[in-house]
């Protein structure tokens, strides 16, 4: 009796709890909420990466329990205060800790007691009136024979009354490259059909595939980097890790970080460091130099223009920008030269322009004000009479106007006054370059770019624009070169990274979804091993559907796995090797309960 009352208590405990974190979902606490001392409550919302969208794709809000973290080791609580129950933990987790499950004995409990307080029969709970709440999903130890990682409830209802619950369990062993232990689908249908009492079933198939993988520029540890990937979804899954059909929905997957040196945009790249490094020192007022783009130094550069410039003035070419161009050509580099097809120096440079591409070697501030007052100077004397584009609002190129009249403003070329005029030139040069690539491959119109290219913002912020330009000129690149799309695919892969990054900052961890036809990317996968392959079984409809998930994949499918867990796997096979992929087997199963 004593039992019983003591599990009812701890029902409407957790009912308690479950409801008023859930009525105040507007108010996120500093600290987790606490039930029992021992279990952690999150809810989970779509504002965030679902725990366990792998295998369950049911309602965007969801609760997630999950063992309580505390700085200090302290002695198991044998008694847990009901008072305290309601007040948010006053325990910080372990910075940089991850989630920690609960035994799977305790996980159990709580999924019991979740399935109580939401069964309206359970009427000596004494509940007013019984609110339906939302999925429950608890993390497990897996120290269970079955490894049972996720413990999970979910409501059935029929408009605002609770008619049942499904009860899932999600399994999961391995690493493993032993593929007899792979289940027969007709075995995984069979006993799908047996547990739900179903004559007929369906499947879905899904594959994942990486096309390319490359490590982050920067020396860190983790996920950063870039990659490609496909997804495939079909339906009527034949066999157990079937090549999906060609006629799968397939979508392709882009995250891409700029700066890689194979590429054949890096020296713009580089380019686009100097521009950053001038916005960050008009900013802050230091300025920490990259490496020199050009052998030479700016100033010899600088100087060699302008002695050229002045003798085609008093000689016999004229100051139009055919040779101009060649001087600024002839600057490239062998491996520059090699990929001109794909980004190339444009051909209608005008002098500011070409001063940035002389001046893209500075190492210094001394060397930037020695360079611009050999230019000031050459103008106020009229030894040269350059041309500049229509439009161009830099203040370098309004000096050149002047000096047509013969009148020039006097620039005093000291504090941030010379790192803005440079940050101006190659600002203007770096624009006029990245819409000449998208409008001269027909991938945007004039329009399109208007808000990157904009002058009516400040000079920070047309740098972060430009930022993004660069971006999405690297996923082009690296989209035409290493998976040869089509210029249609280009055309509304454009208009995805636009519209994205007209609405958000710079975040090069974004991922770029583009539909496309599996035959665009087939002789990438065709012969390797999928990342992700999973079928689902279902049978029903409406809220009777029940489903039974099989899945393979290459990393461990849970966060809350522990080194002991995935310590095989880190010394598993790599892409590229010619050995069998090792892979996690994730069995995600469902039983229906109806109450009425």
């Amino acid at each position: 009796m004593a039992a019983a009352e003591a599990l009812c208590r701890a029902a409407l405990e957790l009912y308690g709890r479950l409801r008023r974190i859930y009525e105040e979902r507007g108010n996120v606490p500093e600290e987790p909420y606490l039930f029992e001392t021992d279990v952690e409550i999150c809810l989970v919302d779509d504002s965030c990466k679902s725990p366990i969208e792998s295998f369950w794709n049911g309602s965007n809000t969801m609760y997630v329990l999950q063992k309580a973290q505390h700085h200090e080791e302290s002695d198991p609580v044998e008694e847990s205060n009901p008072g305290d129950a309601l007040e948010a933990s006053k325990l910080v987790p372990k910075e940089g800790s991850g989630p920690v499950a609960l035994p799977i004995i305790r996980a159990r409990r709580l999924n019991s007691l979740y399935a109580m307080v939401q069964n309206p029969n359970m009427t000596h709970l004494k509940i007013r009136q019984l609110v339906v709440l939302p999925p429950l999903w608890i993390r497990c130890d897996s120290s269970d024979p079955q490894h049972t990682y996720w413990l999970g409830a979910e409501p059935l209802k029929a408009g605002h009354k609770i008619t049942g619950i499904n009860l899932y369990t999600v399994t999961c062993n391995g690493p493993t490259a032993d593929k007899t232990c792979f289940p027969n689908l007709e075995e995984l249908k069979t006993e799908h059909k047996m547990r739900h009492h179903s004559s007929t079933v369906m499947t879905k198939g899904f594959a994942r595939y990486e096309l390319f993988r490359a490590p982050s520029v920067e020396d860190t540890i983790g996920d950063s980097g870039s990659c490609v990937f496909v997804d495939m979804t079909w339906k009527t899954v034949d066999k157990i890790l079937e090549m999906p059909p060609l006629t799968s929905a397939a979508m392709l997957n882009i995250m891409l970080e700029s700066g890689d040196p194979g590429s054949s945009v890096y020296r713009v790249y580089r380019e686009l460091q100097l521009l950053l490094t001038l916005a960050e020192g008009l900013k802050t007022g230091v300025t920490e130099w990259p490496e020199r783009l050009e052998s030479e130094s700016a100033v010899k550069l600088v100087q060699e223009f302008l002695t050229d410039l002045k003798r085609k003035m008093f000689g016999s070419c004229t100051s139009g920008n055919g040779n101009e161009t060649e001087e600024v050509k002839s600057d490239t580099t062998a491996a520059e030269s090699a990929i001109k097809s794909i980004f190339s120096e444009r051909g209608d440079l005008d002098f500011a322009e070409q001063v940035w591409c002389k001046m893209r070697s500075v190492g210094s501030y001394q060397e930037v004000v020695e360079c611009l007052s050999q230019i000031i100077k050459s103008l106020a004397c009229g030894d040269i009479q350059p041309w500049i584009h229509q439009g161009s609002n830099s203040l370098l190129s309004k000096l050149v106007q002047q000096s047509y009249h013969g009148k020039m403003e006097t620039i005093s070329l000291s504090g941030i006054t010379p790192i803005q005029m440079l940050l101006e030139v190659g600002l203007d040069k770096m624009k006029k370059d990245y819409v000449s690539f998208f409008t001269g491959r027909d991938l945007a119109a004039l329009t399109d770019m208007e808000y990157f290219i904009s002058t009516s913002v400040d000079l920070q912020e047309q740098v972060h624009r430009v930022q993004k330009l660069h971006h999405m000129l690297e996923i082009m690149v690296s989209s035409t070169v290493f998976l040869c799309l089509k210029h249609e695919n280009l055309y509304l892969l454009t208009k995805i990274c636009m519209k994205y990054y007209k609405e958000n900052p710079l975040n090069e961890k974004h991922v770029f979804q583009l539909p496309i036809r599996p035959a665009l990317v087939k002789n990438f996968y065709q012969n390797d091993h999928p990342e992700i392959w999973k079928v689902d079984i279902i049978s029903g409809h409406g809220p009777k559907e029940v489903k039974t998930t099989w899945r393979v994949s290459t990393n461990p499918p849970f966060d809350h796995m522990t080194s002991n867990d995935t310590g095989l796997f880190l010394n598993s096979t790599v892409k590229g090797s010619h050995e069998e992929r090792m892979y996690f087997i994730t069995l995600a199963q469902c039983s229906q309960v109806h109450f009425v």
